[in-house]
């Protein structure tokens, strides 16, 4: 006989693995979130920054702190007035010593921001707001700053940094750079960031050297510092990435049969001709990926473009190529039209009669002098073609 203790409970239903497996009426299961099914749990909910206002109250807060600071001492210096200088006051004394232990608590709260500059506040792991505007602020004194980018140096703007990934450290003045690594203020500015040149294939697969200059900025400081690891880092691989995505789209140059704006149709877009149209289609790839993070993209410019130095004097060949038949090709027809016009005029005057074997040499003749790339030498014949 089986024991009621090994007895399945009411409601839960075991079937095939396909099946749903319910825990909804076992005792203490039927919280939301603890059946088995879809989603385990409600999905988070998405930082939205919080502004603290009406916490411009650092002046006060210093005041009020140093006259407590005064006080204790007083109380300390009156204590040995009321006993002897061996037997101070004990309750006195105590009382300022302790007083003067933990009147510096406060100071931890006072917060200075210049313009332009934000504050990311957390009370023991809870985000409770951001300081944003210039002013003298206090707040908790308990209250941690949050900036996981703070020690992140990007290509340009107030992040200059020479140091690679590789440990190669650019060497500061001391106080200069142990402020810049303890500073956990977010810039709200807009700031410039310019990757080092990328070697992309383009669409007909010619190596291509690209460099791209992005203009940003922070717009929402909670999203910036908890929906990712570091905004900074984050910003630099999605530019990276969203050139190389829209550079293999278009050719260097204009290129017959391809189509760069995805309407099935060939145009005559490329690299080197369209950059402002290139450049933009990048911003709004760039924007469209970091718009989770709180970045605001505002511009991006192509600042480098070339082939790469492997086919760059091949492709500089075939430039030279292109351009000496394109002038060939003006030089024949506006030759044949200068034959044309004499052969006409000759003929309107009546200067000579010329049979077809005339003609024949004497077109053969102007092209020779005309399309030549050295003066003509000409030959006087003082008797007759027969």
């Amino acid at each position: 006989m089986i024991s009621d203790k090994y007895l399945i409970p009411r409601g839960l239903a075991i079937g095939t693995a396909a099946e749903l497996i319910s825990f909804s009426d076992v005792p203490g299961r039927g919280r939301k979130g603890d059946t088995m099914s879809g989603k385990i749990g409600s999905e988070q909910e998405p930082m939205k920054e919080k502004v603290l206002t009406g916490k411009k109250h650092g002046m006060l807060a210093m005041i009020l702190t140093i006259a407590v600071m005064v006080l204790s001492i007083l109380m300390i210096v009156e204590s040995t007035k009321i006993g002897t200088a061996d037997e101070p006051f004990v309750p006195l004394i105590l009382g300022g010593f302790i007083l003067l232990g933990v009147s510096w608590i406060p100071l931890a709260g006072l917060k200075v921001l210049k313009p332009q500059e934000a504050l990311v506040l957390t009370l023991f792991g809870e985000y409770i707001g951001t300081l944003k505007g210039a002013g003298f602020y206090f707040v908790n004194p308990f209250c941690t700053s949050v900036n996981p980018a703070a020690k992140t140096r990007l290509g340009q703007s107030g992040d200059v940094d020479d140091s690679d990934r590789k440990g190669r450290i650019t060497i500061m003045q001391g106080s200069t750079e142990s402020a810049q690594q303890t500073n956990k203020k977010i810039s709200l500015k807009a700031m410039t960031l310019s990757n080092a040149k990328q070697k992309v294939n383009d669409v007909l697969g010619n190596p291509v050297e690209i460099s791209v200059a992005v203009i940003w900025r922070v717009t929402d400081t909670a999203k910036a510092v908890f929906n990712v690891d570091n905004y900074k880092e984050y910003l630099s691989l999605q530019c990276d990435s969203a050139v190389r995505d829209i550079v293999k789209i278009y050719p260097y140059d204009v290129a017959p049969g391809i189509d760069t704006t995805g309407d099935g149709k060939a145009d005559d877009g490329s690299l080197r001709g369209s950059t402002t149209v290139v450049a933009e289609r990048i911003r709004a790839m760039i924007q469209e990926k970091v718009k989770d993070a709180g970045l605001e993209i505002i511009e991006a410019r192509i600042t480098y473009l070339a082939y790469a130095p492997e086919i760059a004097a091949v492709m500089l060949q075939r430039q030279q190529a292109s351009a000496v038949i394109d002038a060939r090709k003006m030089i024949v027809d506006g030759a044949v039209g200068m034959v044309e016009m004499a052969l006409d005029r000759l003929k309107e005057n009546g200067t000579v009669e010329l049979d077809e074997e005339r003609k024949a040499a004497m077109v053969s003749n102007l092209l020779v002098v005309l399309c030549g790339n050295h003066d003509a030498q000409p030959v006087v014949n003082s008797g007759s073609l027969y």
